[in-house]
């Protein structure tokens, strides 16, 4: 199994990968669109699938912490709708609740500097998605 990472903003996708084994997610890219151009977003994320031999597709849902749905949950069901009609992939919609928090402490773990940080976080948060959703996975198979 190899799975892709999604976390989609309103001008950026963070992508990250998982390993061979379905073990661990590590940080891949991040794609720049123009705001709300998700066409675009789609048309630059295919080739990866692709190269990558991806074979399921994690995308973060943004949900508030109660558990509601708001403006960017709908952009990640709009784009995952739209990423079915490209592809055969399974496309899995993950509960991205405090990813980007958690991204964000990382990396001030980490003691990177500000740019750095800011290139990073889509791609982090991504990982963070991945990470949680591999996990669940693993527990699942026992």
């Amino acid at each position: 199994m190899r799975a892709l990472g999604c976390d989609l903003g309103s001008k950026t996708l963070g992508l990250s990968v998982s390993d061979l084994s379905g073990f661990l997610a590590s940080p891949y890219s991040t794609i720049r669109f123009q705001s709300d151009d998700y066409q675009n977003a789609l048309d630059q994320l295919m080739p990866i699938l692709e190269k990558e031999k991806i074979t399921v597709i994690v995308l973060g849902l943004p949900k508030h912490m109660n558990g509601s749905l708001g403006e960017s949950a709908d952009r990640s069901i709009y784009f995952k709708e739209e990423l079915e009609l490209r592809t055969s992939i399974e496309v899995v919609l993950e509960d991205e609740r405090l990813s980007t928090v958690a991204a964000q402490k990382s990396m001030l773990m980490a003691e990177m500097n500000r740019q750095k940080r800011k290139t990073s976080i889509d791609q982090m948060a991504a990982t963070f998605i991945l990470q949680g959703y591999l996990d669940k996975m693993r527990h699942k198979r026992g």
